[in-house]
């Protein structure tokens, strides 16, 4: 094999892609980041070791975070970048293996004399791309046969969640907000993978420990967005055009977004927001920008057709990157984790002062024009949980009238896979007492149908991003306490989720943390749960794959 990735659902045959991935990532960066996140494990082993000492770094924490989400589905595909990644992981595993040396000797008073593992020991003659590549491939996924099936598939479950919370905890860095504790695990969980002696049910316990603290990251990254920008408000969001020139922001970072806004402001550009930034409109803080105009197209995989119409200058901000097309390349660009080869690339911030969007702005300028209509009407948005906890007590009293018999979280993301068809015809078959909470890009499949509302509460709430299932959990939490209700499970819910990437997998970790039954998940299971895993999975959580549209609707509908 060239390579071997499973992490998304897309991926190939439905069991790994050996060749080049689904997603565009060629070879050489697929194993190039194998080689990434091996030494991320052995600087996690000397984090470890080191906290164990009293002894800490900040840079590498970041580093560790931000590095972990380089590797996520459809983030970044330039090998040059991944050399630069290695080299700055190597540079920081002797810092901080000289600090736990040091601190080791100073306590013990003599040298540490344990054999290193080679990820925390190996050094490349060069740093030429060809050498990375070779030692690449010797340190993937599926680098050890005699390792047991259960255990490789508990490890990579467990690094695919860690790679998520990697994400929320470097979004919420961005905006000030960091705890120390969430770092460690970062490192405490990779360096767990690299144990041969841990036994199913330790790394099982790991695996549910990653869920409990991505909740917290979850947390930490609302309280970062909601402190900085305000809680989201319930909005209309345009999803027409206008005319003038234009940039369309797409990902997640909300910082990004302001920075922009703020350069922009007086230059006669329209901002629109693609993907998962459309809940950047209900926030306070950023839809006070009069030229934030509106969100334009859906999901992340529709980018080729609708960047090709848009017109305007593009920007990237973190995952999730198509292979972009030649008509709209020479108008892109990336910022952050994302890169592409060959694509302009904002560089990130220097000494407290924001990025410098010049590039983004004077193409914008130069091309002079606004995007081409793909559609005309208004989303609703801004059900974050202080939203819908503000009316609690008219959901409360619908539950309470019959006139609200379920809830149906359909949180997660989007993808090409014509199954997820089945989402759209699962929100057009429920009954008209039900309410769809979500959160996501999973939403596209069904945000934009007429499906009305009960009593003034519209029937889809849009919480916002995919780290937003956070208000989910949260409102679930709050409904049980209003309700006298103890077991999460007990409550009128249904959760019938969608996942692609590794973000996702969290969500679904910090689902089951909280002992969550009776999730539907698709449209197909991950091909990295094992057949025994996946046994254990649905005997103790009742974890369910997705069917057909009218046996999971009456399955829903009766609560069983």
């Amino acid at each position: 094999m060239k390579m071997f990735c499973y992490q998304c659902q897309e991926t190939a045959k439905g069991t790994g892609c050996t060749i080049r991935g689904v997603c565009g990532k060629p070879d050489d960066v697929a194993v190039l980041q194998d080689l990434l996140i091996y030494l991320l494990k052995g600087i996690s082993l000397y984090g470890v070791w080191a906290r164990e000492l009293g002894v800490s770094d900040p840079e590498v924490d970041l580093f560790v975070a931000e590095a972990l989400f380089a590797t996520i589905t459809n983030v970044n595909f330039d090998a040059e970048r991944f050399r630069e990644f290695i080299a700055q992981a190597l540079a920081l595993r002797e810092r901080l293996k000289a600090r736990f040396l040091q601190a080791y000797e100073a306590k013990y008073g003599q040298p540490f004399a344990e054999e290193l593992p080679e990820m925390a020991s190996w050094v490349p003659r060069t740093m030429e791309l060809d050498e990375l590549i070779a030692k690449g491939r010797t340190a993937g996924i599926m680098s050890d046969p005699t390792l047991d099936e259960d255990i490789r598939s508990l490890r990579e479950m467990l690094t695919y969640g860690l790679k998520g919370m990697a994400a929320y905890l470097s979004h919420a860095a961005v905006l000030g907000y960091t705890r120390s504790e969430l770092f460690a695990f970062l490192q405490e969980g990779l360096a767990s993978t690299t144990r041969r002696e841990a036994t199913a049910d330790e790394m099982v316990g790991m695996v549910l420990r990653c869920g409990e603290m991505g909740i917290q990251a979850m947390a930490l990254l609302d309280e970062a967005n909601t402190s900085t920008y305000g809680n989201p408000e319930p909005s209309q969001v345009d999803i027409g055009v206008r005319e003038g020139p234009a940039i369309l922001v797409s990902g997640h970072d909300l910082r990004d977004l302001e920075e922009l806004l703020q350069q922009t402001e007086g230059k006669g550009i329209n901002v629109y927001t693609h993907g998962e930034m459309l809940p950047a409109n209900a926030y306070p803080g950023l839809k006070k920008y009069p030229h934030l105009v509106g969100n334009y197209g859906g999901a992340w995989w529709r980018q080729p057709a609708e960047f090709e119409r848009f017109g305007g200058a593009i920007l990237m901000t973190t995952n999730c990157l198509v292979p972009p097309r030649q008509s709209y390349i020479d108008r892109l660009f990336t910022t952050g984790v994302v890169g592409w080869p060959d694509v302009p690339h904002i560089p990130d911030r220097k000494d407290g002062q924001p990025k410098d969007f010049g590039p983004v702005i004077a193409k914008a300028l130069e091309l002079g024009r606004g995007p081409e209509e793909l559609e005309k009407g208004k989303l609703t948005i801004g059900f974050a949980h202080a939203a819908v906890l503000s009316v609690a007590d008219k959901v409360i009293e619908a539950i309470q009238r019959g006139d609200i018999k379920r809830f149906v979280v359909m949180a997660g993301c989007d993808g090409r896979h014509k199954s997820r068809q089945y989402f759209t015809d699962i929100a057009l078959g429920l009954p008209p007492d039900s309410i769809i909470l979500t959160a996501g890009c999973a939403k596209y499949r069904y945000n934009k149908l007429d499906l009305g509302t009960i009593g003034g509460i519209p029937r889809v709430l849009d919480a916002g991003q995919c780290n937003d299932s956070y208000s989910l959990i949260v409102v679930a939490q709050k409904l049980a306490e209003a309700l006298g209700i103890e077991d999460l499970n007990d409550l009128p819910i249904e959760y019938d989720i969608a996942w692609y990437e590794q973000k996702a997998v969290l969500v679904l970790l910090a689902l089951l943390s909280l002992g969550i039954k009776r999730i539907r998940l698709g449209p197909t299971l991950p091909a990295f749960i094992s057949p025994n895993v996946r046994k254990v999975l649905m005997e103790k959580f009742d974890l369910r794959p997705t069917t057909t549209v009218e046996e999971d609707l009456s399955s829903i509908i009766a609560g069983t």
